[in-house]
Parts: structure tokens; C-alpha cells; sequence
């Protein structure tokens, strides 16, 4: 499937901005799953920029506004073919996960910072599923389906600083929250599980040349002989709708633009993603 996905950010400044500095994580990643075609990201009032690789591999531009302004507009937009494979059946053992290749090449996706970090109620039933688990990548499967049916997609009922904590808690959230508590259900057991934010044609049998209104979207991977990816927010693997753009240890890692002004006192953001199968 091909698609093409336009990401619009746009600021309206009360007053004018002074100056701004800028991260985005809009770019899409090529894998042997997804191949960018072409891709660009475009910004008015007209910056300075310049591109590079971040700790986890992921393209980030990086730009500045350095004249007074009163708004700024950014567009992604990306073509991208994709043709994801059948997810492969469990394979690792629980002992391979205490091994050196895997518990210290993957340290950093086992960390528990508060944003993952499972609640004592939650850990309980992760728990319990690992201990019936005959395979760790089984269990990964049924940690996922807990959160699946356990969270309600709430929107506004979190926002991007909110602990997986909370959600559970109030049984309710957003896919990033899901993601967070299914990451934090993993590695309390063991298993290196990492962030993945992008988008996903919102159509299960997306029309040839239809544009529709889509979101940016989160799902994970987790480690089992090689990344395997899932979504918690459909109990499912990703198909050839999901365009991965970033991955890191959580939200925090790969927000598709992050910056700071200065001059104005406040500003305020909408965002649209238009998405549209074009093969």
C-alpha cells in the first residue's frame, strides 16, 4: 500500500513571537517494511534548519525563526510504501531474556520511568500472565489485550504528561496512554519493549485516492528475536496502514515537534493529518 500523509502544525502567537527554535520527528522512517518515496517538511516564516540522526536513529530537523512573527506553520508531507509482513509466531525463551544480549543491549528499553512504570494492581495481572506464559512473546500478546480491554479511549481524558498510571486508574485514556502502560506491563517482566509514534490510515479497506482526516498514532515493539510490533488500541499488529515514523523509550523520546519562543505570552496550536492511499 502506498500512502500519503500531509501533517499540518500551525501557531497563532498573541503578539509577536521574537524567536523560536524548533525539533521536528516528522519523517518517516525507511525500514524493509516502509520505504519513503519523498518527503519533505516546510516552514513559514522561512527558518534556518539543519537535519541529523538522534541517539535512537530517528530524523529529526531542527529549526529556528529568528525574525519577529506572529504565527508559524509547519507541513510534513511523505509518500511511503509499505508492505509489512505476516508478525511472526514466539520464539525467545524467558531465560535468553537475562542474557547479556539482551538485557544490556537493551537496557535502555527496560527502564521504569514514571511516564511507563505499571501501577502494584496492574503488575499484579502482568504478572500472573507471565507465569502461565510458555513463551515470553505469548505473553506480551495477552499484556496487550488486558490493556485493550481494560482502557477506554477517552479523548481529553489525559493529555501527553500523564503517567500510564492515571489511565489505569481511571480506566481511561488515549493510545499514547495505552501504549505507556503496555510498555511498563513488559518490562516489569523482563521483556525490552520501545515507543513507536507515526500515523495509520483510520479506514480497515482505505479507498483509492480518498482523502480522509487522520491522527498522529502510537503502538509498541517489543524484543522477540527482532522488534515485533503491536498496537494496543486494536489488539492487533500493525498492517500496511501504519507508517512508522520514531521510535524511542516513550512519548518523551519522539514528539513530532517540540520547541520554545520567546516575545509572545502565549500561543495556540491546532494540528491536522490528512492521510490518502494513492496505490
Amino acid at each position: 500500500m502506498q500512502l500519503r500523509i500531509v501533517h499540518t502544525t500551525e501557531f497563532a502567537y498573541d503578539g509577536a513571537a521574537s524567536a523560536s527554535y524548533n525539533q521536528a520527528r516528522m519523517t518517516p522512517a525507511t525500514s524493509p517494511e516502509q520505504i519513503v518515496l519523498h518527503h519533505r517538511i516546510d516552514v513559514t516564516p522561512a527558518p534556518w534548519s539543519f537535519g541529523y540522526r538522534d541517539y535512537f536513529g530517528n530524523n529529526v530537523l531542527a529549526f529556528e525563526a529568528g525574525d519577529p512573527h506572529e504565527s508559524m506553520k509547519v507541513v510534513a508531507t511523505s509518500t511511503v510504501q509499505v508492505n509489512r509482513a505476516e508478525p511472526a509466531d514466539p520464539s525467545t525463551p524467558w531465560e535468553a531474556y537475562g542474557e547479556r544480549d539482551v538485557a544490556d543491549r537493551w537496557t535502555e528499553y527496560l527502564d521504569l520511568p514514571e511516564l511507563v512504570d505499571p501501577p502494584t494492581d496492574f503488575l499484579a495481572e502482568v504478572r500472573a500472565v507471565a507465569d502461565v506464559a510458555v513463551l515470553p512473546g505469548a505473553a506480551a500478546r495477552e499484556i496487550c489485550r488486558l490493556v485493550h480491554e481494560a482502557i477506554e479511549f477517552q479523548p481529553g481524558a489525559t493529555d501527553v504528561s500523564t503517567p500510564a498510571a492515571t489511565a489505569w486508574k481511571q480506566r481511561a485514556g488515549v493510545v499514547q496512554d495505552m501504549v505507556h502502560l503496555a510498555i511498563g506491563g513488559l518490562r516489569a517482566i523482563g521483556i525490552p519493549a520501545r515507543y513507536v509514534s507515526g500515523y495509520v490510515h483510520p479506514v480497515a479497506s482505505p479507498v483509492l485516492g480518498e482523502t480522509v482526516s487522520g491522527d498522529s498514532h502510537a503502538w509498541l515493539e517489543w524484543w522477540d528475536d527482532g522488534w515485533k510490533g503491536f498496537d494496543p488500541s486494536t489488539n492487533a499488529a500493525p498492517d500496511d496502514r501504519y507508517v512508522a515514523v520514531a521510535r524511542g523509550r516513550d512519548y518523551e523520546d519522539v514528539p513530532p515537534l517540540r520547541g520554545i519562543y520567546s516575545g509572545a505570552e502565549t500561543s495556540q496550536m491546532t494540528v491536522s493529518v490528512e492521510v490518502t492511499r494513492i496505490s
